[in-house]
């Protein structure tokens, strides 16, 4: 055997092996959740919180929260991001109860008090159980739907099938394997991902206003992305851009909370294009009599 067909099928074996272990283990490095004891208590200051556990029919537990408010607008269904459990993301349930909606949360599989094994199928099958849940005591037209970052491909999913108020993202990915291809680029991540998540794919059938909030300086999600999203229904979409902002510190710019209030105040308009610059060609050379 000769020196470099050696090294070939060395590398080659490196790389097979390389593609096992990702494929096997993606789960570790895709989610980074926290655990809690079944008897772990939730508080919140000045939040009126009941906790509630939903069981599923491969005998799963879905351990979530929901804040409440008097007289409540409607509810916002959070899809929180990879990390941690509810008892951390709780604290940003404060931004929409200020604006008179009730929140739900819920920890996905392995998070929190939450049990089960997770994959791409079961995360699916249990945020359509939650949203019926939600849909037995509150008419669709009231549910808003807000996914922030691995949640925004899950809530844009659950959108896509059912017909809520609106869809709020939140730093969103055209799909889980473009982001993990940016670390990866030479690996056959098409075909190792368990977790594909195509956003793409789902918001094209999604129906209802669809609101983008994206900072320009997320590393871990680029913009553009955003931008990209955004083009796919350009009708139904309006992207929001908070300058300056990463992946994980929207909420500390006024900016966003002020996109959020108008976000969560927003109504479907019709404008009148009559007597605008509607259609009007810029620069647009007169014909010559």
């Amino acid at each position: 055997m000769s020196q470099w067909l050696y090294i070939v099928l060395v590398l080659l074996l490196i790389y097979v092996v390389v593609s096992v272990l990702l494929y096997y283990l993606q789960d570790y490095f895709l989610f980074k959740p926290e655990k809690l004891p079944a008897d772990f208590q939730f508080y919140y200051e000045n939040q009126e919180v009941d906790e509630y556990n939903i069981e599923t029919r491969d005998g799963a537990i879905l351990n979530g929260l929901h804040f409440k408010v008097e007289d409540s607008k409607g509810v916002v269904l959070y899809l929180k991001g990879n990390s941690k459990s509810i008892k951390g993301w709780g604290k940003f349930a404060v931004d929409f109860t200020r604006n008179g909606y009730d929140v739900v949360m819920m920890d996905y599989r392995g998070f929190g008090k939450s049990t089960g094994r997770r994959n791409q199928k079961a995360l699916k099958r249990d945020l359509q159980v939650v949203y019926n849940k939600l849909k037995e005591h509150v008419a669709e037209k009231h549910i808003i739907l807000y996914g922030r970052s691995l949640g925004s491909g899950l809530a844009t999913k659950i959108a896509s099938v059912n017909n809520p108020r609106m869809l709020v993202l939140d730093a969103p990915y055209y799909s889980l394997t473009k982001v993990t291809s940016r670390y990866m680029p030479f690996m056959p991540l098409s075909w190792l991902i368990k977790y594909p998540l195509p956003t793409y794919k789902w918001i094209k059938y999604v129906q209802c206003p669809i609101h983008i909030i994206h900072g320009t300086d997320d590393k871990l999600i680029p913009y553009k992305t955003s931008v990209k999203l955004s083009k796919i229904k350009p009708k139904l979409t309006q992207l929001y851009t908070v300058i300056g902002g990463g992946h994980k510190n929207l909420n500390n710019f006024e900016s966003y909370h002020k996109m959020l209030s108008e976000i969560l105040d927003s109504r479907p308009k019709n404008v009148n294009l009559d007597g605008t610059s509607f259609k009007v060609i810029h620069n647009a050379r007169r014909k010559k009599a």
